[in-house]
């Protein structure tokens, strides 16, 4: 039962209210009969001290009757404004995030012993995103994160939310067991971004992609994710956690210019050697994402410390105003009554004893 901004959880208490009005009923010896009271003086004091214990017996039975009717505060959704981001975190989960990255001084090893070192001193790539991505939801309070894993399909693990301990307990859950052996990126991202289709934009939208691989996405994928991201106004970032041997997107030349007449075998090699990269996973899929009306940013990561470093660039390049609703759960108001009520008992006792006192 509601009453304005009031609401009780057990409205059938109320019924009991009318026992508050008990300690304004007169009792017998108020009704005992004198021929007069005019040469007694007025005992003011008296009867200021009269109507304050009844008023405070009122006050307490009324406070334990209200109380047990569980009042409260319904549930509210409140917009509030920030600075952040929307962010979906779209994690990778398949059986290759489970491999380990290079160390931090892989640059300075010898290559023929490269592939030991990576596997006797190197890090697994998921458990160093996860642990860089808990960090990084810490750090941004005003956000609002959602977090998707993908191996062969999607599977939302949390929808948007301010509330960081539910984000953090489902990057912890995406450490147990091991991953499928297929990844689909394709799926994945049409699957991120349908979360946003039906949301109202408040401000900054971002897809964090991360993951150590890529994809040859069919040209009806590629329309649906160019379209989705380009009417939903979503940005795209890619934590690209490059595995040994793994081509090197951040230093990818910019495609040379189209065939012409008279061209050197020089320049025909080139852009045969550039065209022919297209078979490759990874830099398909870093292409396409380049041929996106979006805003589009790679972040290559060899190390631990690299991405790190990656974390912390989208970090700072994401502080927005954003505007959000908020639901705010019940408020229960039940203590505050029991403490009146407690307040008032208490007071009573104290007038009953400085009576008692006075007749002795």
């Amino acid at each position: 039962m509601t009453f304005g901004a009031i609401d009780f959880a057990q409205p059938w208490a109320l019924l009991l209210l009318p026992l508050a009005a008990l300690p304004l009923l007169r009792r017998r010896r108020d009704t005992l009969l004198f021929p007069t009271l005019d040469w007694l003086p007025r005992d003011r004091a008296g009867r200021v001290a009269g109507f304050a214990w009844r008023a405070l017996a009122v006050l307490a039975l009324a406070g334990i009757v209200i109380a047990l009717a569980g009042p409260g505060s319904p549930e509210t959704t409140v917009t509030r404004t920030g600075r952040g981001a929307e962010i979906m975190i779209l994690m990778d989960r398949s059986r290759s995030m489970d491999a380990k990255m290079k160390p931090s001084d892989w640059r300075t090893i010898d290559p023929h012993s490269l592939l030991y070192q990576v596997d006797s001193r190197g890090e697994p790539k998921s458990a160093v995103a996860r642990d860089l991505l808990s960090k990084f939801v810490e750090q941004r309070p005003d956000d609002r994160f959602a977090l998707m894993f993908f191996s062969a399909g999607p599977m939302n693990v949390v929808p948007f939310t301010q509330h960081d301990a539910v984000v953090q307990a489902g990057i912890t859950a995406g450490g147990l067991g091991r991953g499928l052996s297929d990844t689909n990126v394709g799926r994945a991202l049409t699957a991120a971004i349908d979360t946003f289709t039906e949301r109202a934009y408040t401000g900054s939208r971002i897809i964090l992609l991360v993951t150590d691989g890529g994809a040859h996405l069919d040209e009806p994928t590629r329309k649906r994710i160019r379209e989705g991201l380009q009417a939903n106004r979503i940005a795209l970032h890619w934590l690209y956690l490059r595995t040994l041997n793994a081509p090197e997107l951040d230093a990818e030349a910019s495609a040379p210019p189209p065939a012409a007449e008279g061209d050197s075998m020089e320049a025909i090699e080139v852009r045969n050697a550039y065209y022919a990269q297209e078979s490759i996973a990874e830099v398909s899929l870093h292409r396409f994402f380049q041929s996106l009306p979006v805003t589009y940013r790679l972040y290559q990561a060899d190390s631990p410390e690299d991405l790190a470093k990656a974390v912390a660039e989208v970090g700072r390049q994401q502080n927005f105003p954003l505007d959000f609703e908020e639901r705010v759960p019940r408020q229960d108001h039940s203590r505050l009554f029991f403490s009146l009520a407690a307040l008032c008992c208490a007071l009573l006792l104290v007038y009953r004893s400085l009576l008692l006192r006075s007749w002795l």
